[in-house]
This record gives structure tokens, C-alpha cells and sequence, in this order.
């Protein structure tokens, strides 16, 4: 992955204003009786990008779905302070009949936004993502990792407060994946939006991210929320010694719940 950033400067991380998502103590329990999550308080501030790593089961996609809107919270609070929000999926759920510049469009169509306005802030993404010279193609012609470029695209074109990432880079092979994560922090940079990203890869997480939330199963828990040592920024080279550690430390506390799990 490379460390040198490849767009303008975006607005630094700012604790000062209002979060644009805060959960206040938020459980879930399903209709079955099940306690998914126990009280979780967590806040994303504007333009930054928090991560949640955990073992398949505790509960990290639930938070998620939650945080969406997609997923009815039990008791607790949570308050969100966006106007536009985007969900990017594992899969990038692209329609095979449209055009890749189509496809960009899309979320942008359905929330009425103007046609000239759409093309032009989906030609703009797709440029971001390297992508402006296959926007007339179709999916089918695409490979994995361009359709996910593509997914990204349509994500951003809608302008959203904050974005929703649901595992996106877990079908990719390895050295797509890495670039994948390099696309995501350049449309970061590029625009002014927050994300909550769901990973399994300590590595993804801890490259990505400004925040790390370690999750444990069984009940599904936050176990500790860690600061970077060396976030993602505008223009500065990331210390990755620095990063190095802060994955071991979380390798560390993941192992420790399994045990206690």
C-alpha cells in the first residue's frame, strides 16, 4: 500500500463539532430472546473514518445495519446528524444492463438529483477511481476489483455526510484489496465524508482508519476503542512502526477474548 496521498487536502478530523453518528449505550436483542449487542457508546466525528474489527459473531454488521438505519435499535440512543448517507456491500450489487457510468449514477438518479448534476459528480468519481476510461462498459466486462470501484463511485456521487462499508474489499485477492483500501482513503481525501467500515483484517482496519473499535462475541462488545498513532491524513507520510504495533496490540486483545469467549 502506498503512503503518499494523491489528492488535495481534505479537512482535518474535528472533535470539536457535533458527531455525525453517536450511539448512546444502543443494545440489540432479537425477537428470539438473542442480546447481540450489549450497551455500546461510540461516536464518529466528521471526516473520520473508524474501523470495527471483531470474530465473525460479535456482532459487527449488526452495529452497522444500526447505525444505517437499516436495523431497529432495542433500547439505547443513537443519533445521527447526517443529510446523506451511502452502504456499500460486500457484494457491488451493480445492474448488468447499465453502463458503468450509469451504474455511478444511480444512487444520485434516485434521490432526484438534476441530470447534469449527477453525470457530472459520477464522471468526477469515476476519474477518482480510475475508472473514466471503461465508463461506457459494462459489468460483465469488468473485473472483481473494478466492480468494487465502481461500487465506491456510485457511493460518493450522492455527496452522503457518511458512508456505511460493510466488509467491501473480502472478496478481493490480496494485492487488489491493498489497492482498494488506497482508492477508499483518495475519495476520502477528495470529499467530505465520515465512514464506519466493518472488517475482518486487523491490517485493513488499522491502515484505514483514524479509530479502531475491537469487538468481542458472546455477548457481541466493544472491548477497547484505540486512537491510531498514525491516522490517515492530507498530506502526511504515515509512521509504519507505529501502525506495526498498534496491530499487534489489537491481535493481542482479539486473542484474549477468544479465550474469554
Amino acid at each position: 500500500m502506498s503512503l503518499a496521498p494523491s489528492h488535495p487536502p481534505a479537512a482535518p478530523v474535528s472533535a470539536a463539532a457535533a458527531p455525525v453518528l453517536e450511539f448512546r449505550n444502543v443494545e440489540k436483542v432479537f425477537r428470539n430472546g438473542f442480546h447481540a449487542i450489549t450497551p455500546v457508546s461510540l461516536s464518529v466525528q466528521r471526516g473520520e473514518i473508524v474501523s470495527i474489527v471483531g470474530p465473525s459473531g460479535c456482532g459487527k454488521t449488526t452495529v452497522l445495519r444500526m447505525a444505517a438505519g437499516l436495523t431497529d435499535v432495542s433500547r439505547g440512543e443513537l443519533v445521527s446528524t447526517a443529510r446523506e448517507q451511502a452502504y456499500v456491500f460486500q457484494d457491488p450489487t451493480l445492474l448488468p444492463w447499465r453502463s458503468v457510468q450509469s451504474n455511478a449514477e444511480l444512487v444520485a438518479k434516485l434521490k432526484k438529483m438534476p441530470k447534469a448534476q449527477r453525470r457530472a459528480a459520477a464522471a468526477d468519481a469515476l476519474e477518482t477511481v480510475g475508472l473514466s476510461s471503461v465508463a461506457s462498459s459494462l459489468p460483465r466486462q469488468l473485473s472483481g476489483g473494478m466492480k468494487m470501484r465502481v461500487s465506491l463511485a456510485r457511493a460518493i456521487t450522492s455527496s452522503p455526510d457518511i458512508m456505511f462499508l460493510d466488509e467491501p474489499f473480502a472478496a478481493l485477492d490480496e494485492f487488489t484489496r491493498a489497492r482498494m483500501a488506497d482508492v477508499l482513503l483518495d475519495l476520502w481525501r477528495g470529499n467530505d465524508f465520515s465512514a464506519l467500515f466493518i472488517t475482518h483484517s486487523i491490517h485493513e482496519a488499522v491502515y484505514l482508519s483514524h479509530r479502531v473499535v475491537v469487538m468481542a462475541a458472546h455477548p457481541g462488545r466493544i472491548v477497547r476503542i484505540i486512537d491510531s498513532p498514525s491516522p490517515p491524513s492530507a498530506d502526511a507520510a504515515r509512521d509504519t512502526s507505529a501502525l506495526a504495533d498498534l496491530e499487534a496490540e489489537i491481535s493481542g486483545l482479539l486473542a484474549t477474548a477468544h479465550k474469554e469467549a
